[in-house]
């Protein structure tokens, strides 16, 4: 079978692509690198220091409703922290941004935080448990 080797991008189709660009960059340190609008959408892809890329769409035929899990597609997006401690630290930080957040989630596969993006797409912080000697 061939490889895989990660993800490339992810894109979200947004409500007000200004409104999540700055939540993604103030909230998460996301910085734009590219914008292509034209007659279909207004798209800007920002770039995580992580490498990752987040493409946020916003279709100029958009019916802007809020997201709704139930619907076929995402239902939410997980990003990766090293440790417990870097997820307590993202704790404390969503906190000095007054984002609505759950508090640390522990389970047996790791633990994580929760929260939603402006159009109520769920977030996630996830650090996985690490393994038993």
């Amino acid at each position: 079978m061939p490889v895989l080797t990660g993800i490339a991008h992810v894109t979200l189709s947004v409500r007000d692509r200004d409104d999540s660009v700055e939540f993604y960059r103030d909230v998460l340190g996301f910085r734009e690198y590219e914008t292509t609008d034209d007659a279909r959408w207004l798209r800007t892809t920002c770039r995580h220091p992580s490498g990752l890329l987040l493409c946020l769409t916003q279709h100029r035929d958009h019916f802007n409703a809020r997201f709704d899990p139930r619907h076929a597609g995402l239902d939410h997006l997980a990003f990766s922290v090293s440790s417990p401690e870097e997820l307590e630290q993202w704790e404390r930080r969503l906190d000095l941004l007054e984002v609505e957040h759950t508090p640390i989630l522990r389970r047996d596969h790791g633990s994580l935080l929760v929260f939603e993006d402006p159009d109520g797409i769920q977030l996630e912080l996830y650090c996985p448990a690490r393994p038993a000697d």
